[in-house]
């Protein structure tokens, strides 16, 4: 796979039931689909894009933008519902099973499939998972997290300087903070003001939820060989997070990365790459 794949001849648009979803595919063979996690400006290659060139020379691979952001549908928070858009691609796809690679809200969504979808999913990874089980042990009561905080105020004013505070808590290595990378994201929030204020139309006290709870028993249920990763310096999502999945998910195994932040699949992703192709091609059902 060549390694000056863009984004423009990789993308593509899928009318589903309910959706106008845009995503980005390349490669053959089984299907590796990414779910992008929150934030604005936050998009399937955004997320993913070292990821899909390094894998696509493997698996077909498939980087969704979910309704409520990049280039897909609008979706307010109060309206969202994830799991049935990820179900509807496949089926627009004509995709039968999947292995799920998800970012924080996009792990969050990876779960929540896999314990409604089972046999739909082949392999689940997951990266700086928040669980939305309510207060943990070094989770804030009452209150969101740094990098959350942040990621809310670049919501309500996406300039290059907000973003470039985002893009820094997101990481552990700030020098990811590029003027390239800052800019990109600040252009890709402005250009869709609807997904913006949708966003923050999950205002404290609303029914809304950016990240829905999960149902604690059924995570037990999961029965895909589940892989967990976590940044050691995530200051979006604790890691105890992620200790807890390992810990309740029957065929799950965890790898923890110091001097790694949120972004753990930008920030180490030559290592992220060769774990989850490993993953993804031996441990099967």
């Amino acid at each position: 796979m060549p390694q000056e794949l863009t984004e423009s001849e990789t993308s593509r648009t899928v009318q589903t039931k309910d959706w106008k979803i845009h995503y980005n595919e390349a490669g053959e063979g089984s299907v590796v689909l990414f779910l992008h996690g929150s934030g604005p400006g936050a998009t399937g290659w955004s997320n993913f894009a070292p990821n899909l060139v390094s894998l696509a020379g493997k698996y077909r691979v498939i980087a969704a933008d979910l309704p409520g952001w990049g280039k897909s549908d609008p979706e307010t928070p109060a309206d969202r519902n994830h799991v049935e858009a990820v179900l509807q691609l496949l089926d627009a796809l004509k995709i039968e099973r999947a292995a799920i690679v998800g970012n924080s809200m996009g792990g969050h969504t990876g779960l929540c499939f896999a314990m409604a979808y089972p046999d739909r999913v082949s392999h689940l990874v997951t990266m700086g998972v928040p669980l939305g089980l309510g207060p943990l042990l070094f989770t804030p009561r009452g209150g969101l997290s740094e990098g959350l905080k942040v990621l809310v105020k670049a919501y309500r004013d996406p300039s290059p300087e907000t973003m470039r505070e985002l893009v820094e808590i997101m990481t552990y290595d700030h020098t990811f903070a590029t003027d390239e990378l800052v800019t990109q994201r600040s252009s890709a929030a402005r250009v869709r003001p609807d997904h913006l204020a949708n966003y923050l139309s999950a205002t404290p006290g609303s029914k809304a939820r950016p990240v829905p709870l999960l149902d604690i028993a059924k995570i037990a249920e999961i029965s895909a060989p589940t892989l967990i990763f976590h940044g050691r310096d995530d200051r979006v999502n604790h890691f105890e997070n992620s200790l807890w999945l390992a810990s309740a998910i029957p065929d799950a195994r965890m790898v923890l990365i110091n001097r790694c932040g949120h972004w753990l699949q930008l920030e180490h992703a030559d290592e992220f790459n060769r774990i989850v192709a490993d993953f993804v091609g031996s441990a099967g059902r």
